[in-house]
């Protein structure tokens, strides 16, 4: 199975040396890795890697744990494969997907993000889904305010979230990540990116209002 593994080490050489040696030592595969940020000595880094499936995630972490100055933040599944751009299969697909263009945005968002799920619901109360994908809950935990700009934040319940409005759909999005970490700002700003390309294809708007008026 694939497993992306974020973590934080001293921004000095041999530091990645060491990391990539204890997970080799460990048996994983490593196949990718990103730099998600780096400043004051200090780096975050989202490593994937092929590991066994029967095999306990504890182990692959327990000889990281020896490192100084390493901290693994989260280990978890991931369906996005190393060295692909997932991200513009996907909108090479919504330019063709018609009314379907929201729902397959919606779906592609889990594995873009190494996510759980997301959905789409309106902006009004009482709240409707639009859309949401696979492991989706029944009672999508929609926030009371919406940000002005994509949010990430933590729930009471441990979720993690990225809260996104689409003001020209009226609409809010919900990308979700319970196993794992908290998402990265450099998450937020590859979802803000991915929405301001989606928002200009002309025939978003129109799909979601000929589904809106096909859900009232």
């Amino acid at each position: 199975m694939l497993l992306r593994l974020r973590i934080a080490l001293p921004d000095e050489p041999g530091s990645l040396g060491r990391v990539t040696h204890a997970l080799g030592i460990a048996g994983a595969d490593i196949t990718q890795v990103v730099v998600l940020d780096r400043g004051e000595g200090r780096a975050i880094d989202d490593i994937t890697v092929y590991w066994p499936d029967s095999a306990p995630r504890e182990a692959l972490v327990e000889g990281l744990r020896s490192i100084p100055g390493v901290t693994v933040e989260g280990v978890w599944g991931t369906r996005e494969a190393p060295g692909t751009y997932p991200e513009l299969e996907i909108l090479k697909y919504i330019t063709t997907a018609g009314d379907r263009a929201l729902a397959t945005l919606i779906d592609s968002m889990p594995v873009l993000f190494s996510a759980d799920w997301a959905a789409a619901g309106t902006t009004t109360e009482p709240r409707s889904v639009v859309h949401s994908s696979w492991r989706a809950p029944a009672e999508v935990p929609f926030p009371s305010g919406i940000p002005v700009r994509p949010t990430a934040a933590t729930l009471d319940s441990g979720l993690h979230v990225i809260t996104a409005p689409l003001p020209p759909l009226a609409l809010t999005l919900l990308l979700a990540r319970a196993d794992g970490p908290a998402f990265h700002r450099i998450e937020v700003h590859r979802l803000t990116r991915i929405l301001e390309v989606f928002l200009t294809l002309p025939m978003v708007e129109r799909g979601v209002a000929r589904r809106l008026r096909r859900l009232g």
